[in-house]
């Protein structure tokens, strides 16, 4: 039986991001089931922002090329989304964009993205924990043919929930976003077999 491979990364560039240490938290959960789990930083892919101009003139960037390869080499995507004036992040959005490129004329549509499987989850110093950010979030990805799983996590008061080692200092909390990476994983292990 194929074990599941799942990328895993938080949707901010700061450095240190709510959302990374909760993606690094669901990506435990789903090591846990039995997954190979790979956690990235968008920080470490810098990207412009997307224009054709500049794709036409210059090709892919260097860093769009590793970020997509990445995204073609794994079965799922475990995305822990900030919410930024109720919305996805620009970084977010900019590396989704980039990712969905063509390389070549004979590369299908959205290589990088059909047939995968994502959990989302959110962390916001707001009392919704960024749920609004996380709609826009699942249409983008649905859209662009990735199956998102129902259940999702969203962690309110971000910036009282982490301990200094990054975990959650919630047992349940934390346990809840386990649990997410932990059902990403099992349904990949289904699909995949």
């Amino acid at each position: 039986m194929k074990t599941p491979r799942i990328l895993a990364f938080g949707g901010s560039l700061r450095r240190d991001s709510f959302n990374q240490k909760l993606a690094a938290v669901a990506a435990a959960g789903a090591r846990e089931a039995g997954a190979e789990v790979t956690v990235i930083a968008l920080r470490d892919f810098p990207l412009p922002v997307f224009d054709q101009d500049l794709e036409d003139a210059e090709g892919m960037p260097s860093a769009a090329k590793a970020l997509k390869q990445l995204f073609r080499e794994h079965d799922g995507l475990l995305i822990a989304a900030p919410e930024y004036n109720s919305s996805l992040t620009a970084a977010l959005k900019n590396t989704l964009d980039w990712v969905s490129r063509a390389e070549t004329d004979d590369e299908p549509p959205l290589a990088a993205f059909t047939g995968k499987t994502a959990a989302l989850c959110a962390a916001s110093p707001g009392a919704l924990g960024g749920l609004r950010g996380l709609v826009h979030v699942r249409a983008i990805l649905g859209n662009i043919g990735v199956t998102v799983l129902p259940d999702q996590v969203a962690v309110s008061k971000a910036h009282e929930a982490f301990a200094a080692d990054g975990t959650l200092s919630d047992a349940k909390q934390a346990a809840r976003v386990q649990k997410l990476g932990a059902q990403l994983a099992r349904h990949l292990t289904k699909m995949l077999a």
